[in-house]
Protein backbone atom coordinates (compact mmCIF):
# COMPACT_ATOMS: atom_id res chain seq x y z
CA UNK A 1 0.00 0.00 0.00
CA UNK A 2 1.63 3.32 -1.12
CA UNK A 3 -1.46 5.46 0.44
CA UNK A 4 -3.07 6.71 3.63
CA UNK A 5 -5.57 8.75 5.05
CA UNK A 6 -4.90 10.65 8.24
CA UNK A 7 -6.24 13.71 9.95
CA UNK A 8 -3.42 16.95 11.45
CA UNK A 9 -3.44 16.58 15.29
CA UNK A 10 -0.83 19.59 15.72
CA UNK A 11 2.89 19.90 16.39
CA UNK A 12 4.90 19.64 19.01
CA UNK A 13 8.73 18.12 19.44
CA UNK A 14 10.77 14.88 20.43
CA UNK A 15 14.15 14.32 21.18
CA UNK A 16 16.32 12.30 19.17
CA UNK A 17 18.39 9.37 20.83
CA UNK A 18 21.80 11.60 20.39
CA UNK A 19 19.93 14.55 22.28
CA UNK A 20 18.67 16.24 19.02
CA UNK A 21 14.80 17.86 19.45
CA UNK A 22 13.05 17.84 16.30
CA UNK A 23 9.71 19.63 15.48
CA UNK A 24 7.13 16.89 14.49
CA UNK A 25 3.84 16.87 13.12
CA UNK A 26 1.32 14.29 14.92
CA UNK A 27 -0.98 12.60 12.78
CA UNK A 28 -3.58 10.56 12.86
CA UNK A 29 -3.14 8.25 10.38
CA UNK A 30 -6.26 5.69 9.53
CA UNK A 31 -7.41 3.18 10.19
CA UNK A 32 -8.83 2.96 6.72
CA UNK A 33 -11.27 0.46 5.78
CA UNK A 34 -10.99 -0.41 1.69
CA UNK A 35 -14.14 0.36 0.23
CA UNK A 36 -13.28 -0.45 -3.34
CA UNK A 37 -10.46 -2.01 -5.21
CA UNK A 38 -9.64 -1.37 -8.92
CA UNK A 39 -7.10 -2.12 -11.19
CA UNK A 40 -4.06 0.37 -9.87
CA UNK A 41 -5.89 2.39 -7.06
CA UNK A 42 -7.71 1.49 -3.96
CA UNK A 43 -10.96 3.42 -2.80
CA UNK A 44 -10.07 4.03 1.45
CA UNK A 45 -12.42 5.57 3.71
CA UNK A 46 -11.61 7.69 6.59
CA UNK A 47 -13.10 9.06 10.05
CA UNK A 48 -15.74 7.24 11.20
CA UNK A 49 -19.60 8.95 11.85
CA UNK A 50 -22.95 8.75 12.43
CA UNK A 51 -25.30 7.39 9.48
CA UNK A 52 -27.49 10.37 10.15
CA UNK A 53 -24.62 12.76 9.76
CA UNK A 54 -24.46 11.51 6.07
CA UNK A 55 -27.01 12.00 3.10
CA UNK A 56 -29.11 8.95 1.95
CA UNK A 57 -26.74 8.14 -1.30
CA UNK A 58 -23.97 7.71 0.56
CA UNK A 59 -25.48 6.03 3.68
CA UNK A 60 -27.38 3.35 0.79
CA UNK A 61 -22.89 2.70 -0.52
CA UNK A 62 -21.97 2.11 2.76
CA UNK A 63 -24.91 0.23 4.05
CA UNK A 64 -24.57 -2.34 0.66
CA UNK A 65 -20.81 -2.52 1.81
CA UNK A 66 -21.56 -3.12 5.59
CA UNK A 67 -19.21 -0.22 6.67
CA UNK A 68 -19.84 2.18 9.28
CA UNK A 69 -20.19 6.07 7.17
CA UNK A 70 -16.76 7.61 6.57
CA UNK A 71 -16.64 11.36 6.21
CA UNK A 72 -13.38 11.30 3.80
CA UNK A 73 -13.22 8.86 0.74
CA UNK A 74 -10.00 9.39 -1.32
CA UNK A 75 -8.30 6.78 -3.79
CA UNK A 76 -4.98 5.88 -3.42
CA UNK A 77 -2.36 4.06 -5.68
CA UNK A 78 -2.10 0.50 -4.30
CA UNK A 79 0.54 -2.08 -3.54
CA UNK A 80 0.49 -4.53 -6.54
CA UNK A 81 2.08 -7.46 -4.65
CA UNK A 82 -0.29 -7.37 -2.57
CA UNK A 83 -4.08 -8.33 -2.35
CA UNK A 84 -6.87 -5.99 -0.96
CA UNK A 85 -10.51 -7.25 -0.30
CA UNK A 86 -13.54 -4.69 0.47
CA UNK A 87 -13.77 -4.09 4.60
CA UNK A 88 -10.08 -5.04 5.21
CA UNK A 89 -8.34 -1.86 7.50
CA UNK A 90 -5.18 -0.25 6.33
CA UNK A 91 -3.46 0.75 8.76
CA UNK A 92 -0.13 3.08 10.19
CA UNK A 93 1.51 0.73 10.51
CA UNK A 94 2.60 0.68 6.75
CA UNK A 95 5.12 3.39 7.26
CA UNK A 96 7.85 2.96 9.51
CA UNK A 97 10.35 5.62 10.98
CA UNK A 98 13.04 6.60 8.16
CA UNK A 99 10.42 6.51 5.22
CA UNK A 100 9.73 9.35 3.44
CA UNK A 101 6.59 10.79 2.61
CA UNK A 102 4.66 13.22 -0.01
CA UNK A 103 1.45 14.73 1.91
CA UNK A 104 -1.33 16.10 0.49
CA UNK A 105 -4.22 19.05 2.15
CA UNK A 106 -5.79 22.13 1.93
CA UNK A 107 -3.21 25.09 3.05
CA UNK A 108 -4.89 27.56 5.84
CA UNK A 109 -6.67 29.90 4.11
CA UNK A 110 -5.21 33.74 4.63
CA UNK A 111 -8.22 35.56 2.53
CA UNK A 112 -7.82 39.04 0.33
CA UNK A 113 -4.32 39.80 0.24
CA UNK A 114 -2.24 42.61 -0.99
CA UNK A 115 0.51 41.61 -3.42
CA UNK A 116 3.75 41.45 -1.24
CA UNK A 117 2.35 39.35 1.03
CA UNK A 118 1.13 37.04 -1.58
CA UNK A 119 3.38 37.04 -3.96
CA UNK A 120 6.95 38.27 -2.11
CA UNK A 121 6.98 41.88 -4.37
CA UNK A 122 9.87 43.84 -3.03
CA UNK A 123 7.69 47.11 -2.80
CA UNK A 124 8.25 50.60 -4.66
CA UNK A 125 10.47 53.24 -3.41
CA UNK A 126 10.30 54.31 0.28
CA UNK A 127 11.55 57.88 0.08
CA UNK A 128 11.28 61.32 -1.28
CA UNK A 129 7.91 61.88 -0.69
CA UNK A 130 6.89 58.54 -2.59
CA UNK A 131 3.49 56.95 -1.98
CA UNK A 132 3.58 53.63 -3.63
CA UNK A 133 5.19 51.78 -1.07
CA UNK A 134 2.71 48.74 -1.31
CA UNK A 135 0.44 49.40 -4.31
CA UNK A 136 0.17 47.64 -7.45
CA UNK A 137 2.18 49.74 -10.01
CA UNK A 138 2.42 49.33 -13.89
CA UNK A 139 0.24 46.15 -15.42
CA UNK A 140 1.78 46.76 -18.50
CA UNK A 141 1.90 48.53 -22.26
CA UNK A 142 -1.09 50.80 -23.29
CA UNK A 143 -0.07 49.54 -27.16
CA UNK A 144 1.70 46.20 -27.04
CA UNK A 145 -0.16 43.78 -26.17
CA UNK A 146 -2.72 45.96 -24.99
CA UNK A 147 -4.10 44.09 -22.42
CA UNK A 148 -3.04 42.57 -19.01
CA UNK A 149 -1.16 39.24 -19.19
CA UNK A 150 -2.76 36.15 -18.36
CA UNK A 151 -1.58 34.88 -14.72
CA UNK A 152 0.08 38.49 -13.87
CA UNK A 153 0.74 38.76 -9.93
CA UNK A 154 -2.03 40.52 -8.56
CA UNK A 155 -3.67 40.68 -4.58
CA UNK A 156 -6.46 38.44 -4.32
CA UNK A 157 -7.56 35.15 -2.36
CA UNK A 158 -4.17 33.42 -0.76
CA UNK A 159 -4.24 30.18 0.92
CA UNK A 160 -7.15 27.40 0.80
CA UNK A 161 -5.78 25.14 -1.97
CA UNK A 162 -4.61 21.86 -2.61
CA UNK A 163 -1.01 21.43 -1.76
CA UNK A 164 1.48 18.59 -1.66
CA UNK A 165 4.78 18.89 0.49
CA UNK A 166 7.34 16.57 -0.75
CA UNK A 167 9.83 14.31 1.03
CA UNK A 168 8.75 14.63 4.24
CA UNK A 169 10.71 12.00 7.07
CA UNK A 170 8.32 9.71 9.07
CA UNK A 171 10.29 10.14 12.55
CA UNK A 172 7.65 7.72 14.45
CA UNK A 173 5.08 5.55 13.41
CA UNK A 174 2.85 4.68 17.12
CA UNK A 175 0.61 1.77 15.28
CA UNK A 176 -1.06 1.44 18.40
CA UNK A 177 -2.49 4.81 18.49
CA UNK A 178 -2.78 5.54 14.36
CA UNK A 179 -0.48 8.30 15.06
CA UNK A 180 2.51 9.46 12.81
CA UNK A 181 5.49 11.99 13.60
CA UNK A 182 6.41 13.51 10.40
CA UNK A 183 9.31 15.71 10.77
CA UNK A 184 8.07 19.15 9.89
CA UNK A 185 5.29 21.14 9.49
CA UNK A 186 2.14 19.91 6.39
CA UNK A 187 -0.77 21.41 4.86
CA UNK A 188 -3.45 22.70 6.43
CA UNK A 189 -4.96 23.71 10.11
CA UNK A 190 -5.68 21.58 12.97
CA UNK A 191 -8.35 18.82 12.80
CA UNK A 192 -7.87 18.66 8.43
CA UNK A 193 -7.92 16.00 6.63
CA UNK A 194 -4.83 14.86 4.67
CA UNK A 195 -3.56 12.20 2.32
CA UNK A 196 0.18 10.64 3.34
CA UNK A 197 1.71 8.66 0.44
CA UNK A 198 5.54 7.12 0.04
CA UNK A 199 7.40 9.74 -1.50
CA UNK A 200 8.29 9.29 -5.51
CA UNK A 201 12.09 10.88 -5.36
CA UNK A 202 13.35 9.96 -2.27
CA UNK A 203 13.55 6.53 -0.35
CA UNK A 204 13.41 5.83 2.80
CA UNK A 205 16.53 6.13 4.92
CA UNK A 206 18.17 2.75 6.18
Amino acid sequence: MFGLLGKKIGMTHIFTDDGKAVSVTVIEAGPCPVLAVMEKTVQVGFDEIKEKKTNKPKAGYFKKLNIAPRKFIREVTKDTTKEYKVGEEIKADIFKAGDFVDITGISIGKGFQGGMKRWNWRGGPRTHGSTSHRRIGSLGSSTTPGRVWKGHHLPGHMGNIRVTTQNLRVVKVDAGNSLLLIKGSVPGHKNSYLMIRKAKKKKAVQ
